[in-house]
């Protein structure tokens, strides 16, 4: 397969152990397919284990139905000294009409760790192509909004906003 390894995809069966009574797949277990996706993207771009720090815009746009495969299309999007933004697409299709929907779209930020568990450096992310470049671009305009809502509910909470880690301030 030639895939890059800045971009991943997995497709699974909605089976009805994943579903509730009115057969729509439960909101948590698409979460924890798109926690393993971003996991699995992550992990083998910076060939380490990662971590996840943030799940931003997590979009239900439409119910998953049991009987439907759901793909989950992943990407590095931008990277940093030791983070990385996954940005994850889903598509249900149904089998038989074989009609698709984006039913799902979100952004991870995950940071690879060493064998101790600390942060340890990324390969820097090239973007190859206008899409990729525009993807980056808007990246950083997520981490950004991202660092400016973290500092402003710090604000709020009388709190003092070190790194990714809130500490109290007395």
């Amino acid at each position: 397969m030639d895939t890059p390894t800045h971009e991943l995809s997995m497709t699974v069966l909605m089976t009805p152990d994943m579903a509730n009574f009115a057969g729509n797949v439960h909101g948590g277990t698409l979460l924890k397919f798109l926690d393993q996706v971003a996991y699995a993207c992550a992990s083998r771009y910076a060939a380490r284990y990662v971590v996840t720090v943030s799940v931003d815009q997590v979009m239900f746009r439409q119910p998953v139905h049991v009987g439907e495969l759901v793909t989950f299309l992943a990407c590095v999007n931008y990277t940093g000294k030791s983070s990385m933004e996954i940005g994850i697409k889903v598509i249900a299709e149904n089998i038989r009409s074989q009609q698709k929907r984006h039913v799902n779209s979100c952004f991870f930020t995950m940071v690879a760790v060493d064998d101790d568990r600390r942060p340890v450096a990324v390969p820097a992310l090239q973007p190859r192509n206008e899409r990729e470049t525009r993807r980056c671009k808007q990246a950083l305009l997520r981490k950004e909004l991202r660092q400016d809502l973290e500092a402003r509910l710090a604000a709020i909470k009388g709190v003092h906003a070190t790194g990714s880690q809130l500490l109290k301030t007395t």
